[in-house]
């Protein structure tokens, strides 16, 4: 790849999150290209890879000024393999040599040679996990069972970011969610018995996502919610083969959340099951059934209204 009259110094970034070797193709011609490559890093992972294509790399730490005089002088091409912390010093000499006015400088470039692909940082959170369930005395001896409140704390609290309207918090919250999928697959890594891994849990949900889609993904055509709805419950009874519609329900949830889903079964269904018996419960319940119905979550409703009683309860210990 030809130069200008005063040479190309191209510093070449890689993402440590793409396997080593799969880089772009403008950064395979530019390196091809180059009358000089560099490496200030001997253990960089892309070196065998660049090896194994016939490219030699010089291991060097070169100043802004060598590589400057060596671009100018006859236009040459130099490119730089950069490293984790993106040679800062040779970038800082590179913007005072630029900066001064002074000098015949070649042209500058900054070539990404891999990028991130969405959902990339999900990789580090794996692989930083993988270094605290290690190296941790605390993490690394946690069980499925004594993470288990922390994932009913983090998912009240995403609840309450929601309700808040608060998006930092609502990106913290969602966060701390994650972290217990993380780490809960970290501790199924290492049972001796039936391991599984991350990417065990996200095939899994993977391969649900599409089945239940075969309108995104297959030849159903749905034209409203309604009609996704009904793909989603005619697969889920294909998978399921539940003897009852009561099946699935944990019974662990809020009750009104509870009340709420075993409505929404029996009315998916077609069963008209009628609230029988007296006393508050009952009440309770009658309530949820008939807001579930009307299309009211009652979880929500009964939040909001605490919500709104808490505000006037301050209120009124304000005005007192």
């Amino acid at each position: 790849m030809n130069a200008s009259a005063t040479g190309r110094l191209v510093l070449l970034t890689t993402s440590h999150r793409v396997a080593p070797g799969l880089l772009s193709w403008p950064a395979w011609q530019t390196l091809r290209g180059a009358d000089r490559v560099l490496c200030t890093d001997p253990d960089h992972p892309q070196l065998p890879y660049l090896a194994e294509a016939g490219i030699a790399v010089e291991i060097a730490e070169p100043t802004a000024r060598e590589l400057v005089d060596h671009c100018v002088t006859g236009g040459r091409t130099a490119v730089v393999l950069t490293s984790a912390d993106g040679e800062s010093a040779l970038t800082d000499g590179l913007a005072r040599l630029a900066g001064s006015g002074r000098e015949a400088m070649p042209d500058l470039e900054l070539l990404p040679g891999s990028y991130d692909l969405p959902g990339a940082r999900l990789l580090d959170l794996v692989q930083v996990m993988d270094q605290i369930r290690v190296a941790c005395p605390w993490s690394g001896i946690r069980t499925h069972e004594d993470l288990a409140k922390y994932g009913l704390e983090e998912a009240y609290e995403l609840v309450e970011a929601i309700e808040e309207g608060d998006r930092e918090a609502l990106a913290e919250e969602l966060g701390d969610v994650l972290l217990q999928v993380v780490f809960h697959s970290r501790i199924a890594q290492d049972d001796p018995d039936e391991p599984f891994s991350i990417d065990d849990v996200a095939g899994v949900i993977v391969d649900k996502l599409i089945h239940r889609h075969p309108h995104v993904f297959g030849d159903e055509e749905a034209a409203t919610p309604e009609d996704v709805r009904a793909h989603w419950l005619r697969t889920k009874a294909v998978e399921k083969q539940r003897e009852s519609v009561t099946e699935g329900v944990p019974l662990g949830q809020p009750a009104l959340a509870l009340a709420a889903k075993l409505a929404s079964r029996a009315r998916t269904a077609g069963l008209d099951v009628p609230v029988a018996g007296e006393g508050i419960g009952y009440e309770l319940l009658a309530l949820a059934v008939r807001a579930q119905a009307e299309g009211t979550d009652p979880e929500t409703a009964l939040r909001a209204a605490a919500r709104t009683y808490r505000d006037a309860i301050v209120a009124a210990e304000r005005a007192g």
